[in-house]
């Protein structure tokens, strides 16, 4: 690791740590359960994405060890999900000034799980991710899946695939320099159950927050346009249109 490598990981760690304050004061919130407090915790909503994005912006693109970026990437994870919960709660309350206390429960174990999430389900994510778009033979053998399914000259595959070239076109033009589709039985279906397709996206080094969510709702607009239901997290947009044959 290089000597601006060590100083940027290390700088994110202390940004890691000063968040845990962020966290149990968000704690203390939830628990009171009451939409009194929702500009305390709208503000902590911001505190918590200012921090993101001084890390994406400033030292992640820095980050070249595999591992570094697994570690980074799989805390990133858990706050992304963490403001995206904290933002759909806020406007639930905005709009309608109350709120089931199930809500609060759920929350408040989120953030209590959060290591075992961490070194759980979003390491596993953030390793396929990481490998699909900085391995050079996975990238390989995906190309070569990809030919073969062209190759075959189906009808029903031409139908499906100008629907897949258009996506890939409209991330590209938005600002993605790589795409993958995958068939949604190959990463979880937790945001929506009827998951067809996986539309993964890559900006390069430089991962900018805002233009992953500008692409992604890029995407969503596009696929909604055709009466397709999406979600879009982050890199990723989950889709239940089938864009890759079986």
């Amino acid at each position: 690791m290089s000597y601006i490598e060590k100083k940027y990981y290390s700088k994110i760690q202390e940004i890691f740590e000063s968040l845990l304050i962020l966290e149990n004061s968000l704690l203390d919130q939830l628990e009171k359960r009451s939409v009194k407090n929702i500009n305390e915790i709208a503000k902590l909503c911001a505190n918590f994405n200012h921090s993101i994005n001084v890390i994406l912006k400033k030292y992640y693109p820095e980050i070249k060890g595999m591992s570094d970026k697994l570690t980074i990437k799989s805390v990133l994870k858990f706050y992304y999900d963490l403001i995206h919960k904290l933002t759909d709660l806020v406007r639930n309350i905005e709009n309608f000034r109350k709120i089931d206390q199930e809500y609060y429960d759920k929350l408040i174990e989120f953030i209590k799980e959060k290591n075992n999430l961490i070194s759980g389900k979003y390491k596993r994510i953030c390793a396929q991710e990481l490998t699909a778009f900085y391995d050079r033979n996975s990238r390989n053998n995906l190309e070569k899946v990809l030919l073969e399914k062209i190759e075959r000259k189906s009808r029903q595959y031409f139908t499906i695939g100008s629907l897949e070239e258009e996506v890939k076109k409209i991330a590209v033009l938005s600002g993605a320099e790589s795409v993958i589709i995958m068939n949604a039985d190959q990463l979880s279906k937790e945001e929506l159950e009827s998951a067809q397709s996986i539309i993964m996206f890559d900006i390069g080094e430089l991962q900018d927050f805002r233009q992953l969510i500008k692409i992604g709702n890029e995407i969503k607009k596009y696929l909604e346009s055709k009466k397709y239901e999406c979600v879009v997290k982050n890199d990723t947009v989950i889709t239940n249109a089938k864009l890759l044959p079986d």
